[in-house]
């Protein structure tokens, strides 16, 4: 049921949640060991960074539980406001995708922008196999394709930015 679809704040968990959810949510991404490291040092940096400052990317991130199970966690930036903010990392544990919770986790995170003020969300995802469901969510969600760009050295594929009108 997800009536049971719950967001707590990241201040009523411990250091170590994010980088764990995000290394199991993308584990199969990345497929070397260069990749898998630069990506683990990204998690663990996001993870001490938010639970280092929770004035302010603590307070943009949040937790997403289920029957009292984490699940995923979802984040944003208001900071480019009130003209735009981003959606940031999201993710959904892979026993539970394909049940639309990554689709109320989204529609939390712009309801959190827009109570911020904010008049347009951007958010990029990659072209690339892995990030079709989540290319088809944004889609499904209002967003439109704005451009793509090539952003990391370490992957082949490009980044993909969405935008979405909120006011």
């Amino acid at each position: 049921m997800t009536n049971s679809l719950k967001f707590q704040p990241i201040t009523d968990f411990s250091p170590g949640v994010i980088e764990h959810l995000l290394a199991e949510c993308f584990a199969d991404l990345a497929v070397n060991d260069v990749q898998r490291e630069e990506c683990r040092n990204k998690w663990r940096n996001a993870d001490r960074e938010t639970f280092a400052n929770p004035e302010t990317v603590g307070r943009c991130t949040f937790i997403t539980i289920l029957d009292g199970r984490v699940i995923g966690m979802g984040s944003f930036d208001p900071r480019g406001g009130p003209a735009m903010g981003e959606v940031g990392m999201n993710c959904i544990l892979p026993a539970n995708r394909g049940c639309g919770f990554g689709r109320r986790q989204l529609e939390e995170i712009l309801r959190r922008l827009a109570e911020c003020g904010i008049q347009k969300a951007v958010v990029t995802t990659g072209d690339h196999p892995f990030f079709a469901a989540a290319q088809r969510m944004y889609q499904a969600c209002g967003f439109h394709e704005t451009r793509r760009f090539q952003k990391y050295d370490l992957f082949d594929w490009q980044v993909i930015e969405f935008m979405k009108e909120l006011g």
